[in-house]
C-alpha cells in the first residue's frame, strides 16, 4: 500500500512539474486575472528573457520525468529542489493565497529528498 501512495505522488508532482515546463514552451495556461502586481512584474521580468524562461521550463520538464521514476526520483528531487526554494521564496512574498499548496510540494520535495538521502551520501564524503 506505501508503494502504491508513494507511486501516485510521485507521478502527480512530477506530472504537475512536466505541465508547467510545456507551458512555459507551449504558452498554453491562461494567466490568472486575479494575481498581486508583485507576482505579475516578477513573472514577466522572467519572461522577458526568453532563454531564462525557457530554460527554467526545460528544467521543470527534465526533473518532473526523472522525478515520476523510481530510479531516478532521487536525482529529480535534487534537480527541482533550488526552484521549489525559488518558487516558495515567491509566494512567501508576493502571493500569500496559494502559499499552502507550495509549502505542500515541498514537503514532497524535501520528503523524496529524506528518503533517498542514502544516494546523496557520496556527494559529500
Amino acid at each position: 500500500m506505501k508503494r502504491k501512495i508513494i507511486t501516485v505522488v510521485s507521478t502527480l508532482f512530477g506530472l504537475m512539474f512536466v505541465n508547467e515546463g510545456l507551458s512555459k514552451f507551449f504558452n498554453y495556461t491562461p494567466v490568472p486575472e486575479d494575481i498581486p502586481y508583485r507576482l505579475t512584474r516578477l513573472i514577466n521580468s522572467i519572461a522577458e528573457n526568453d532563454w531564462l524562461w525557457l530554460f527554467f521550463g526545460a528544467m521543470e520538464i527534465v526533473s518532473g520525468i526523472l522525478f515520476m521514476t523510481n530510479k531516478f526520483r532521487a536525482l529529480g528531487a535534487i534537480i527541482i529542489f533550488p526552484m521549489m526554494i525559488g518558487i516558495l521564496i515567491t509566494h512567501i512574498l508576493a502571493d500569500h493565497n496559494t502559499l499552502p499548496e507550495v509549502i505542500v510540494l515541498m514537503a514532497i520535495n524535501l520528503w523524496a529528498i529524506w528518503e533517498n538521502r542514502e544516494k546523496y551520501l557520496p556527494m559529500i564524503r
